[in-house]
């Protein structure tokens, strides 16, 4: 059995079919929403205040983001899985091509999320160039509210 890839993504969209993708912290709630037929699960920064009790997500490492979406991938076997990359661990090229290439090799994560807007194209490039798939956040950007 498979993950989703972004290939199937663009044909579910281009067919007019519904993607579903929720937010998970731990590999029990991955495996029922897995088993549920979720496209995608995000393991988002919101842990932070969900998981951790924090006030907002402004504490969150990318320790912890590691660890839960390690969690998450095993309890997934088919959804994709994206991870948020949280504050400032973007906040260069290339402290961002660090950070997301640890969220990958040791989280398991096939996406990493920034936030943010035209500031970060030069980050989106180098981590696409160097093979790192990349959702942009765009809009509302609670880490920096």
């Amino acid at each position: 059995m498979s993950r989703t890839t972004l290939t199937q993504l663009r044909k579910f969209k281009a067919n007019g079919e519904k993607i579903a993708i929720l937010t998970v912290y731990d590999a029990s709630f991955a495996s029922v929403l897995d088993q549920a037929g979720v496209d995608i699960l995000l393991v988002g920064d919101s842990l932070g205040m969900v998981i951790q009790g924090h006030t907002d997500t402004l504490p969150v490492t990318v320790e912890d983001m590691i660890y839960h979406c390690r969690h998450v991938s095993r309890g997934s076997q088919k959804a994709l899985l994206i991870v948020d990359m949280p504050f400032m661990s973007y906040a260069t090229p290339t402290i961002a091509l660090d950070n997301a290439a640890r969220l990958m090799r040791e989280g398991h994560a096939q996406i990493v999320k920034l936030e943010g807007g035209t500031w970060l194209i030069e980050t989106v490039q180098l981590l696409t160039q160097r093979g790192i798939p990349v959702c942009a956040h765009l809009g509302l950007t609670p880490q920096s509210v």
